[in-house]
């Protein structure tokens, strides 16, 4: 019997909603702290001295043109990306899984697949460090205390203290302030300071503390830089797998290393982390069971156990508008670049209001709500409007502003609805030439890339990516406006009224 594409989709979102029923993790199932053995950072000084817990992991094959082999879906994997990964193409896949719509988003995690591969030398590791869901800022990370748990070690990071973010900070707040920034979890960050560092238990001070992390650029002294280094080095690693846009990297541009085709985006993120700090041989240590993983381990417990993917299968966007006033022009300045930092993710697009002069100049236009929800946090420049209106930013769809104006922003806790004032346009929050809006979409704590299967669409406009940050465009069938920060007649789009 031949199934219709709408059996088809039932029976992807059935199987997806049997692969999520794992239990959560959350701190009431964590070991507590003072049982903990932390491995400190001898793991990465002396990897030579650790006795090895690890079996033989397996190797690959070298695979006929286009053999298909097993695959089992991982939270986030689409098409494209897979094509990318396995040296194949999203037309081969779909033959090779009739089952799977053309227009299939994210892939139910669990769901088997058969991929068809063509063999490429240097693959990596197959071991997985650490599952997507406690990579990001998530779900999972909702009962996680960072200050109980580091007052809970005798490390230095305890009697840190640091300025960040217009505030003195002590070592838990500023590692929570790069994790809600970039939305990577606390846990993770705490995991490689306490590997790299002895964070949490070398009492003291860090054997290096002008750059604890290890990356010597003068750009990221103390630890809170190089916090925000590692964050934003891990993001760029993780969303570029997710994309497919990693197919390699190289280790002092003597030796290439291809990510595992099984490989998770986490894992990879790790492993391309410590590949631009370390020699091969200690990266082989610091990317294998002894490694970082062992730290994460003996602080958190079996990152696998309970696991519950956080992204589901068939996922889709709510119906968004353009976050400015209905019968209005305002200009698209910012196609697909990077949500918070530098690099990967492109998850946010700009949109600067009309002005009879160029830069940092007052606006009395307003940023609009683009679907209903409540304002779970406000800060220099920025607002997040939480669709689920939990009042949790790392829980459902959740639309980030920045560049908004102080006077006359919505007030914390104030629920929305599509079209409901966020505030004026401006230039605080962050480095910029000229009054704009910056958006992005995260979803369960994962910034949802500008272009792609899930590609941003508002009344209709899609978003497509440029060959370089900032560039691309917005397409409503026929239409294309460019994007550009000149501001000129091509860059114009309307917002029609209801």
């Amino acid at each position: 019997m031949r199934l219709t594409r709408r059996t088809m989709l039932i029976l992807l979102l059935a199987i997806s909603a049997a692969c999520n029923r794992p239990a959560s993790i959350s701190s009431k199932n964590l070991p507590a702290a003072q049982a903990v053995t932390p491995l400190g950072n001898l793991a990465v000084q002396n990897p030579a001295e650790q006795t090895s817990l690890s079996t033989p992991l397996p190797t690959r094959p070298n695979y006929s043109p286009g053999e298909l082999v097993d695959y089992t879906a991982q939270t986030g994997d689409t098409l494209p990306a897979l094509a990318a990964r396995f040296n194949t193409s999203v037309a081969e896949i779909l033959t090779a899984n009739p089952i799977i719509p053309e227009n299939a988003t994210t892939m139910p995690p669990g769901m088997p697949m058969k991929m068809p591969i063509y063999y490429m030398p240097f693959w990596g590791t197959p071991y997985q460090i650490l599952p997507d869901s406690l990579f990001v800022n998530g779900p999972l990370q909702a009962g996680f205390d960072t200050a109980s748990f580091v007052a809970g070690y005798p490390g230095w990071l305890k009697d840190f203290k640091g300025f960040a973010g217009g505030s003195n900070r002590n070592g838990a707040e500023l590692v929570d302030l790069v994790a809600v920034n970039y939305s990577v979890s606390p846990r993770l960050l705490l995991a490689l300071l306490e590997y790299q560092a002895g964070a949490l238990s070398q009492p003291g001070h860090a054997v290096d503390s002008e750059y604890p992390l290890g990356n010597r650029d003068k750009r990221y002294p103390g630890m809170y830089m190089q916090l925000v280094w590692a964050a934003n080095l891990l993001n760029d690693a993780y969303y570029r797998w997710r994309s497919g846009t990693l197919p390699s990297f190289d280790f002092d541009n003597q030796r290439i290393e291809r990510p595992d085709p099984w490989q998770n985006a986490a894992t990879v993120a790790l492993q391309y982390y410590f590949s631009r700090l370390q020699p091969q041989e200690i990266y082989n240590h610091s990317v294998s069971p002894d490694g970082i993983a062992a730290t994460y381990r003996s602080l958190f417990g079996d990152p696998w156990d309970g696991n519950q993917p956080h992204l589901p299968g068939s996922l889709e966007q709510p119906l968004f508008t353009l976050p400015f006033e209905a019968d209005k022009i305002w200009a698209y300045t910012g196609g697909p670049h990077t949500a918070w930092g530098t690099g990967q993710p492109w998850a946010a697009i700009d949109f600067a209001p009309p002005s009879v002069s160029f830069g940092c100049v007052w606006s009395d236009e307003w940023v609009t709500a683009v679907a209903p929800g409540v304002v779970s946090r406000v800060g220099t420049g920025e607002v997040v409007l939480d669709l689920d209106s939990d009042g949790d930013e790392r829980t459902g769809w959740v639309m980030f502003y920045l560049h908004i104006a102080t006077k006359d922003r919505v007030a914390l806790g104030t629920h929305l609805e599509t079209g409901g004032f966020i505030g004026h346009p401006s230039c605080e929050g962050g480095h910029v030439t000229g009054t704009h809006v910056h958006i992005a979409r995260k979803y369960n704590g994962e910034w949802i890339l500008a272009d792609g299967p899930l590609a941003f669409n508002l009344d209709g406009w899609i978003a497509h990516n440029g060959d370089i940050p900032y560039k691309g465009t917005l397409t409503r069938y026929s239409q294309v406006v460019i994007a550009s920060t000149s501001s000129n007649y091509k860059t114009h789009i309307f917002r029609e009224g209801q």
